[in-house]
């Protein structure tokens, strides 16, 4: 496997061409140099990244996106290659985890049709699919066209995206723990999902847990201006976390 410092004058060219969406360029890098289709990039830290990493890569909606995945697989690059870390404790996220982590829905696209696994696991924090990245990161976008495209959800998952249904077949069929609904609780109020968090408070979430990032329900769901989520919140007794202080 071909290794390319990220500051190497050839990883510059190609990142560069990919990320500027230079298709003719890319393409004959690649007939010049075969081996660069599964070369990977390394970082100072040691990380190591595939070229569909570099399209995908924050903030992603890199012009000809798909055009890049297309000429890239064409070419032979594995579309479910995860990033490798140098230590125990990295997330072997795919491109597609990277592309619903910038909301790059063209890129998520281009992605799955040409065999990206839906539901390959390596999400950073949580070690789950690309919908994890997507909800983690709020990228509501690529959630929802995860969904589309026939992901899987976890309860907190659903909860995010207001999947009423879906949550309450998880509270019915194998009643969670309270912790599972008190999180998916903070989720249904991060993603401004009134319904789904009211469904959740009923079913003895709790109301002020301090989340992600010290976070409260009620905070998260300011941030997500959904008024009528926050309105409710209030009536129903949550407070901010600096309330706490």
């Amino acid at each position: 496997m071909l290794s390319i410092p990220a500051d190497n004058v050839r990883a510059v060219a190609i990142v560069t061409a990919i990320q500027s969406g230079d298709v003719e360029t890319l393409q004959r890098h690649l007939r010049d140099s075969p081996d660069l289709v599964a070369a990977r990039i390394v970082d100072d830290r040691g990380v190591s990244r595939t070229l569909l990493h570099v399209v995908a890569d924050w903030p992603g909606h890199f012009p000809n996106g798909p055009s890049i995945v297309a000429a890239l697989i064409a070419a032979g690059a594995d579309v479910n290659a995860g990033v490798i870390h140098p230590g125990p404790n990295g997330s072997p996220e795919t491109a597609l985890h990277w592309a619903a982590s910038s909301d790059d829905v063209d890129v998520l696209d281009a992605l799955l049709d040409r065999g990206a696994d839906i539901e390959a696991p390596g999400a950073v924090f949580t070690g789950g699919t690309p919908m994890s990245d997507a909800v983690v990161f709020a990228q509501w976008r690529a959630a929802r066209r995860l969904l589309e495209r026939g992901a899987t959800t976890t309860i907190w998952q659903a909860a995010a995206l207001g999947l009423l249904d879906r949550v309450q077949r998880f509270c019915l069929n194998t009643p969670p723990a309270a912790e599972q609904i008190t999180n998916a609780f903070w989720h249904a109020c991060r993603g401004g999902q009134r319904e789904v968090a009211e469904y959740l408070l009923n079913r003895g979430a709790n109301l002020n847990w301090i989340g992600y990032d010290s976070k409260t329900p009620l905070d998260v769901a300011h941030e997500s201006s959904a008024g009528v989520l926050v309105q409710w919140l209030l009536a129903s007794g949550a407070k901010r976390a600096d309330e706490f202080k």
